[in-house]
């Protein structure tokens, strides 16, 4: 049995909860009355199915691990926020000014630009990615 004490609107509730029957009735009681309630039934659990076959191709505009490349020439976040579209491609030319990469902040859309003329060579985030201040999103040479 459970007991909880609420106050609505000033006024003071003791709410007792007794057996739950197999139809899923519960015993509650309520200030000393009591009542019969008729609960939804839980959802049952997804279960998850599994797929046997050949793996997915990965998108060419997958985010490169940052390890592997030189984030010295990296256009840089600006600010924390969450990339919404990523509008260039590795092997791309762009040029200063260019918008590369749409970061939301703070439930606004930022253009992030490129700093300088050049040739995307990596790409280092993905779209739905949360970044913070200083991570590199997309290296120009």
């Amino acid at each position: 049995m459970k007991a909880f004490k609420y106050t609505i609107e000033g006024k003071d509730y003791t709410v007792t909860i007794g057996e739950i029957d197999e139809n899923n009735v519960a015993s509650v009681n309520v200030n000393g009355d009591d009542f019969k309630v008729q609960m939804e039934k839980e959802a049952e659990p997804e279960k998850k199915k599994v797929v046997l076959g050949k793996a997915a191709e990965t998108e060419e505009t997958e985010a490169a691990p940052t390890a592997n490349v030189n984030t010295n020439n990296a256009v840089k976040a600006p600010l924390p926020g969450t990339i919404t579209a990523i509008n260039v491609e590795v092997g791309q030319e762009v040029k200063a000014g260019d918008a590369v990469v749409v970061l939301e902040a703070m439930k606004m859309a930022n253009n992030i630009e490129a700093e300088k003329d050049g040739k995307i060579t990596a790409i280092c985030v993905k779209v739905g990615q949360s970044v913070l201040e200083e991570d590199p999103l997309v290296v120009i040479e």
